[in-house]
């Protein structure tokens, strides 16, 4: 079964001269770009918060990454490997993505949703074969992921039925059944409240710390940017405006600068990290 071998030595993901527009044909060289001139890497190990303003290019630089959407320019390696010469059925046994929209338009409960993660790892002889493709090393597998992502308890209901908060829970679970060395969420506790927000948070910090996973993670949220994350990567129109540490980014002139809005940015009173608060209606601004 072929893998991407994780070499330590090598970036998770050196991205290089990445640009990206959306269309096909004579009719995408119209299009305006929605990525330009991106470059970064992401060590292993790290989480990396991806932020910036709606229609910045977030969730298209983490499409390219998963390699959900194809590459135009540039180049992606994964672990020191092109991207594009990887087949997709190898990038998922590396590689796990949490989209953010997380509905489910068919009635599977919520242990059969999570034993799919398990895909990428099936005996293609087997899948062809006609026979049931799970081992009780997948139902084992995935039932970890049920309990970390606390669904265990649901797991005979179908997804159908679930809150959003739940749902999501699910699909992350079913991200962590796939036993990624990458992990790639989009907006991960946007339907979630503030009890399971913080939950995830601290799981996935957890996992970071225990499984050594490198986690990218796409956010409006820049306490959690700020609070979890190793560095944070701003994006501004498409391009890369500041890459660096929570210390390094979240400051006021540059939000100011890239959110054409005044906020207060202090320190948290226990980590020391940067607190990003809304002013007070009695000092809200019209511009920057």
């Amino acid at each position: 079964m072929t893998m991407v071998t994780q070499d330590r030595s090598q970036s998770a993901y050196d991205v290089q001269g990445l640009n990206f527009r959306y269309g096909t044909g004579s009719a995408s060289d119209k299009a305006p770009w929605v990525l330009q001139g991106i470059n970064f890497c992401v060590q292993p190990g790290e989480m990396l918060g991806i932020v910036g303003p709606n229609g910045s290019g977030k969730t298209s630089l983490l499409k390219l990454l998963a390699k959900v959407t194809a590459l135009q320019h540039g180049s992606i390696a994964l672990f020191g490997k092109p991207l594009s010469h990887l087949r997709q059925e190898v990038v998922a046994r590396s590689v796990a993505f949490v989209p953010q929209d997380t509905y489910q338009a068919f009635p599977f409960s919520v242990a059969e949703t999570v034993l799919m993660g398990r895909f990428p790892h099936r005996h293609r002889k087997i899948w062809d074969l006609g026979f049931g493709w799970d081992t009780s090393e997948d139902r084992a597998i995935a039932q970890r992921a049920m309990m970390t992502m606390d669904v265990w308890h649901i797991a005979g209901r179908s997804v159908t039925g679930l809150s959003g908060g739940e749902r999501q829970r699910v699909v992350i679970a079913r991200a962590l059944a796939q036993n990624p060395e990458i992990l790639l969420l989009d907006e991960p506790t946007a339907f979630l409240d503030l009890q399971h927000h913080i939950e995830i948070c601290s799981v996935l910090h957890r996992l970071k710390l225990e499984r050594q996973l490198t986690i990218v993670v796409v956010s409006h949220d820049l306490n959690l940017a700020s609070e979890y994350c190793d560095r944070v990567l701003l994006l501004d129109q498409g391009r890369v405006f500041r890459l660096g540490s929570p210390e390094d980014v979240i400051q006021p002139e540059i939000l100011r600068t890239v959110y054409r809005c005044h906020v207060l940015v202090d320190k948290h009173p226990m980590s020391g990290l940067p607190r990003v608060t809304l002013p007070s209606r009695n000092h809200r601004s019209d511009g920057p």
